[in-house]
């Protein structure tokens, strides 16, 4: 596990290669080391004639309908992002250059644990700066409807989520955790996306779920799951929606000191409440951990 004291890249390249699940093409990912301080930034081989590095912010993110993507100020966008991004926080590394050659992260089988086992498998390397943490000091909530999302202070980081559906498949579902490394591993990383069978018809009509299948997505039809594997977790679904919210937290650049709440959100709300923080500058401050503090966060 990294020292959570300073930051960390990855020791050496990591290769993914897979479908987008939206728009089913195929991309090959490469996630290289990265200096301090650098963050996290996505870059598009397949482009050439305009600046094709996208860097991870707040702001860049420009579509949240069923993912996550990310824009630079030349339109260049990198979709579905989420769940390598939850990987990479959860993992301990701070700074990577990402190389893609097409419009979408590979979606592997539907969860983070093929770009948890990458990353486990090249190792990390300390770098000589210390980890920058954005630490919760009071409420921040968004609220639509009956949706809701916020953040708020905590010792450490934690992550609670609510959902429900009508089907009986999943009914209504919580989960709250205290989330470091490990427990990412043992509570969530496995968890797979999921959709409905009878909405596949008109999400592909805009150009979404082109390439989701069994192989990558628990799919539902009506109180029935179809999957012959079944089901990883009988809570699969809202650990999976846990997952996404950590990802799309860390669009914010630094791992949060602070415990998020998310009740029948996703990506959109997610992302609202991050903006919410930022636009917010007295709810948080970024901050660095003295090395006595190391093992209570």
């Amino acid at each position: 596990m990294a020292e959570v004291t300073f930051q960390h890249t990855v020791s050496s390249p990591v290769r993914f290669a897979g479908i987008g699940v939206h728009t089913g093409a195929h991309a090959r990912v490469v996630v290289l080391p990265a200096p301090a301080g650098v963050g996290v930034v996505f870059v598009r081989t397949d482009i050439c004639d305009q600046d094709n590095r996208v860097p991870v912010s707040g702001e860049a993110v420009c579509k949240t309908q069923l993912g996550t993507v990310i824009t630079n100020a030349a339109g260049v966008t990198v979709a579905t992002i989420e769940h390598l991004m939850a990987a990479l926080v959860m993992v301990g590394v701070d700074n990577a250059l990402i190389e893609i050659d097409g419009p979408e992260m590979p979606i592997m089988d539907g969860s983070a644990l093929d770009f948890v086992h990458g990353l486990d498998a090249a190792g990390l390397t300390r770098q000589g700066k210390l980890r920058q943490y954005i630490e919760i000091l009071d409420l921040v909530e968004v609220i639509e409807g009956d949706k809701r999302a916020a953040l708020r202070p905590a010792d450490g980081f934690e992550v609670a989520f609510e959902i429900a559906f009508a089907s009986r498949a999943i009914g209504r579902q919580a989960v709250d955790l205290k989330m470091d490394g490990e427990a990412f591993r043992r509570e969530l990383a496995d968890c797979r996306t999921f959709g409905f069978l009878h909405e596949v018809e008109a999400l592909r009509a805009m150009g979404l779920a082109r390439g989701g299948s069994m192989d990558n997505a628990v799919v539902i039809d009506g109180d029935e799951i179809l999957n012959a594997e079944g089901l990883r977790r009988p809570d699969e679904f809202v650990r999976h929606k846990a997952l996404d919210a950590i990802g799309d937290l860390f669009v914010l650049g630094a791992p949060v000191i602070g415990r998020f709440e998310g009740v029948l959100a996703g990506h959109a709300l997610n992302n609202a409440v991050v903006r919410a923080l930022l636009a917010s500058p007295h709810a948080w401050r970024m901050c660095t951990l003295a090395p006595q503090m190391a093992e209570a966060v």
